[in-house]
């Protein structure tokens, strides 16, 4: 008898802890430590395998973050495919043939899912960890990642078209596209930092390289020697001179003129953000502390909590 006593009230206790989980309206860094605590080890698993196989891979994981979180918020938005009633945001301008890492994301939900013994956690927060395992596989600072996000029902190319910012931005739109997510100047060029990852297609900084006057001369020889007036859209330069390592020589770049895109140069112009400029150039550990402080706030842009949206199967389709 006091067995099946013990048992009835595990069982509600249960029901209660997934039903508060459910009905949460906001995020939280153990928000699946009792309903699956399995679940972030298993993401991280995944992504540092996949960044072992492909140190770019990183980069394309926290890109993903950056253009989900845009464009009406954290919620998964970016991994849907097009449909009848789906516009897809893959196939927007700052997306189309250049935004990377669904199959990554496809084999986490699969792993994850295993591990957790049903669809638990939703593709949003598997996005927002596989950016901050990234950071961390390629040498950069960890933070706790409040989660709890839900997934969309929908999304929206012409939002990612008009919110993801273009390459081509000076500062003062640069400074109000952030400021309409919420995020100040400082989040601004914290976040512009995780260009110390990664690479750029030519076609995003041709127009730098060939018309810009405050660009380091060498600088711009070299990037035009893959990069021709006409052809090559596709051909790759790094962002930094170390695009597989977190480190702060994006913003050392910026101090000699040597920026790839026209918007990252902006940040280093004789505007207002030149000082956080220069102090990160030179504090790594100053900007490390930002990042991630940025990355957890750009992470709260408008979820889905409580009984908003659905926690996908697929991630990449509605739940039927």
């Amino acid at each position: 008898m006091a067995l099946k006593y013990s048992f009835f009230v595990l069982l509600v206790l249960v029901m209660f802890s997934l039903a508060s989980m459910a009905l949460s309206d906001s995020l939280s860094p153990s928000f699946y430590n009792h309903v699956c605590p399995q679940a972030l080890p298993a993401i991280k698993r995944v992504v540092e395998d996949a960044v072992r196989k492909e140190r770019r891979m990183g980069a394309s994981l926290l890109r993903l973050h950056f253009h989900d979180c845009f464009v009406n918020g954290c919620d998964a938005s970016i991994l849907l495919d097009k449909t009848a009633t789906i516009d897809s945001e893959k196939t927007a301008i700052p997306n189309n043939n250049s935004i990377r890492g669904f199959d990554v994301i496809d084999k986490i939900k699969s792993e994850v899912d295993k591990c957790c013994g049903r669809s638990i956690v939703s593709c949003a927060d598997i996005v927002a960890v596989a950016a901050r395992d990234s950071v961390v596989a390629l040498g950069g600072p960890t933070w706790e990642v409040p989660l709890g996000r839900r997934d969309s029902t929908t999304a929206s190319r012409t939002t990612a078209n008009n919110d993801i910012p273009p390459p081509f931005l000076d500062l003062p739109a640069l400074i109000n596209n952030f400021k309409k997510q919420g995020l100040d100047e400082k989040d601004l060029v914290a976040l512009s930092g995780g260009h110390t990852l990664g690479f750029a297609q030519c076609s995003t900084f041709r127009n730098r390289i060939y018309n810009d006057t405050n660009i380091d001369s060498t600088f711009a020889s070299q990037r035009k020697a893959n990069c021709p007036r006409s052809g090559g859209n596709t051909n790759l330069a790094p962002l930094d001179p170390t695009p597989a390592l977190f480190d702060s020589k994006y913003f050392s770049n910026l101090v000699s003129k040597k920026g790839l895109l026209h918007s990252d140069q902006a940040l280093l112009n004789g505007g207002q953000t030149d000082n956080l400029v220069k102090k990160y150039s030179t504090n790594l550990g100053s900007f490390s502390k930002d990042f991630a402080e940025s990355m957890i706030k750009m992470g709260n842009i408008k979820p889905l909590t409580g009984n908003q949206g659905q926690i996908r199967v697929n991630c990449r389709k509605v739940n039927v």
